[in-house]
């Protein structure tokens, strides 16, 4: 069985396309008919987000962590518990490709770091900023990016390096370097394909939005 993690707090905006995509990519004919558990875990939500989780007919568990790598680690261990002998994270305001699955499996690593493509800049977000990310994104194989809205990692390999952080953010870059001192094979990869949005109101405080809004106050 392969895992789909998505950590939601009040997404209501963004989760049911997020939801939508994962779907699609977990009926993927080239997963030849392995079981996907598309597992949502809800952190302290107070809007929608539950209740499109639960139109959606996915698994959900419900915490009071305000906390992304708690977050992660519950759903990564309860994945687990399941029988998962691969996790991938994704993000609510993100859509993964209809063949991300497939494509993280393809690589034969024990585990995939993947890159991501904006969706839309966000209404505010001047040229100049956009020109500063795109050159220091590196959108082909062999880049360094870290991302939780595109990560892929085998049972073993995640239990051997510790699992995910209690972090409030970079738990992601945490799990990362604690694969590479287990040894761990990783594809830095551009091919698993995910879209994410721009949006500046994060969720995790020191995440990729804030990322963003460096950006625009660069001179």
């Amino acid at each position: 069985m392969i895992g789909i993690l998505i950590p939601v707090h009040n997404e209501e905006a963004l989760l049911a396309e997020c939801l939508k995509a994962a779907r699609v990519a977990a009926s993927h004919p080239g997963l030849l008919g392995e079981p996907v558990e598309i597992l949502v875990v809800l952190d302290s939500c107070s809007d929608a987000s539950a209740a499109i989780a639960l139109d959606f007919q996915v698994r959900r568990l419900e915490v009071q962590a305000r906390n992304v790598g708690h977050v992660r680690g519950v759903g990564a261990r309860h994945l687990l518990n399941l029988g998962a002998r691969w996790i991938s994270c994704t993000d609510a305001d993100s859509r993964v490709a209809p063949d991300w699955l497939v494509a993280q499996l393809a690589l034969g690593t024990d585990a995939v770091c993947g890159t991501v493509t904006v969706d839309a800049w966000s209404e505010g977000f001047d040229e100049a900023a956009q020109i500063r990310y795109q050159q220091a994104y590196t959108a082909s194989d062999g880049h360094r990016h870290i991302h939780g809205a595109n990560l892929g990692v085998s049972a073993g390999a995640y239990v051997q390096a510790g699992g995910f952080e209690p972090l409030a953010c970079h738990e992601d870059v945490q799990l990362v370097r604690d694969l590479e001192r287990s040894g761990a094979s990783i594809a830095w990869s551009h091919t698993p394909q995910v879209i994410t949005s721009a949006r500046l109101d994060c969720r995790a405080r020191g995440g990729f939005g804030d990322y963003l809004v460096s950006l625009m106050q660069a001179t």
